[in-house]
């Protein structure tokens, strides 16, 4: 994972390369991304859990 995604506690979806590069690291598609960010906010192990994607 790229230290810029590693380093940050939330997700910045109006950050286009932020929330591609989520989204790559989720294996998941920019819209998946967004709606999880609806539903659960930014907090990225807050996703993680919503998405049931580990962080390692």
């Amino acid at each position: 994972m790229p230290t810029e995604l590693r380093d940050k506690a939330h997700i910045d979806v109006f950050d286009r390369a932020t929330h591609e590069g989520w989204a790559l690291r989720f294996g998941i598609s920019e819209e998946r991304l967004r709606k999880a960010v609806r539903m659960v906010g930014s907090r990225v192990t807050s996703v993680a859990a919503y998405l049931g994607h580990p962080l390692r």
